[in-house]
């Protein structure tokens, strides 16, 4: 099994490469940026609106959603071309979102910008990578020969990859960021949001993770030691 995954959960997003079912160490990237900051986004875009919530995450996920190219377009020369996009963006954005309390909300622009920050962190002051620079990054880092096959075989995991048009934009940016002529395929299946307990099943489930396993007995005898030798 060869391919590379996008991993993007709540705290922070990892991108792994895998050649023949191993994962390559030396080419995973990780970003922490998640869906935890997307939801606090949304609070504090709705804050400005004049909405106060204590809490935003069911709001994010019903209504969230990733436009196609960025909304942080910033080229002058197609300004009129630029402002007229927006204009349709934020029309189309506008939607009622019912609470628990059978109270309705409007909300607009929110529903964008908020899940944006995956793909540009600056928006929020952060340096961290977006979601696109993490995966061509992890795969320029592997070697030659395997970064046209890694390209053709992307697949997307994680809760905050379930925003709809997330995989469209993750495209369309990894396109520009790849060289000319290269194949690329994205994969997200529909149950991504449980692939890493999937994941975590199958490994428990083999008869090699035995080795692996640190037993409270041995941690309380040995202390920390007892984590280098299991190579933790």
């Amino acid at each position: 099994t060869t391919g590379v995954v996008l991993d993007v959960g709540e705290g922070s997003m990892h991108c792994v490469p895998v050649y023949e079912g191993h994962a390559l160490q030396h080419s995973v990237t990780r970003s922490n940026i998640g869906g935890r900051d997307v939801t606090a986004q949304l609070q504090l875009l709705l804050r400005r609106s004049g909405m106060v919530f204590s809490t935003t995450a069911e709001m994010k996920e019903e209504t969230g959603y990733v436009l196609t190219t960025s909304s942080n377009n910033t080229n002058t020369s197609n300004s009129s071309t630029t402002n007229k996009d927006e204009s349709t963006a934020e029309k189309d954005s506008k939607t009622q979102y019912q609470l628990p309390d059978g109270q309705a909300v409007s909300l607009s622009t929110e529903r964008y910008e908020a899940p944006e920050i995956l793909f540009t962190p600056s928006l929020i002051g952060s340096e961290e990578d977006g979601a696109a620079n993490v995966l061509v990054n992890s795969i320029m880092k592997s070697d030659l020969d395997l970064r046209s096959t890694l390209f053709s075989q992307i697949v997307l995991a994680g809760g905050s990859t379930l925003f709809y048009g997330f995989g469209d934009r993750m495209l369309q940016e990894v396109r520009s960021r790849s060289p000319a002529h290269t194949r690329i395929r994205i994969s997200a299946p529909p149950e991504r949001i449980y692939s890493s307990y999937v994941g975590g099943s199958i490994l428990a489930s083999l008869a090699t993770f035995k080795s692996m396993w640190m037993t409270r007995a041995e941690f309380e005898e040995q202390g920390t030691a007892a984590l280098h030798r299991h190579n933790l």
